[in-house]
């Protein structure tokens, strides 16, 4: 299976799931897209770009360091930010850190109608799939 499929068949799943993504930070590309609705083209464009700031970008960076310096993993290369829900005034935005490769972020994004529980739910379950095709 391909990722492009991989990702269709999790965003069918996924509760009123209207487009994903699925990305990687060290090279801050966007591996794969799918939506069922239309979207800006300069949305796609940042997406990739957007989840990078959000799991490695400087704030977040020094956050993560003073955890570890804190619990005494200063070295460890873990990252503390696994999962990140951003909701806009009409949608949810699920953002899923790979276990497989730190380095790769499956995105969801889903209608506010949706419940947040399902939505979680339905993506954790969707992410073995997608890691093991990317």
């Amino acid at each position: 299976m391909s990722l492009d499929q991989a990702l269709s068949n999790a965003i069918s799943t996924v509760p009123e799931c209207v487009a994903g993504g699925y990305v990687d930070l060290a090279s801050g590309m966007l591996l794969a897209v799918k939506t069922v609705d239309s979207h800006p083209g300069e949305v796609m464009d940042l997406l990739a770009a957007a989840t990078s700031d959000l799991f490695q970008g400087n704030n977040v960076s020094v956050i993560e360091n003073i955890f570890k310096k804190a619990r005494g993993h200063a070295a460890d290369p873990h990252h503390y930010f696994q999962e990140i829900i951003v909701n806009s005034d009409n949608l949810i935005h699920v953002f899923l850190r790979s276990k497989k490769s730190e380095d790769q972020v499956a995105a969801f994004v889903c209608r506010k109608s949706a419940n947040l529980g399902m939505v979680l739910t339905k993506a954790r379950q969707a992410m073995p799939t997608l890691e093991a095709v990317a």
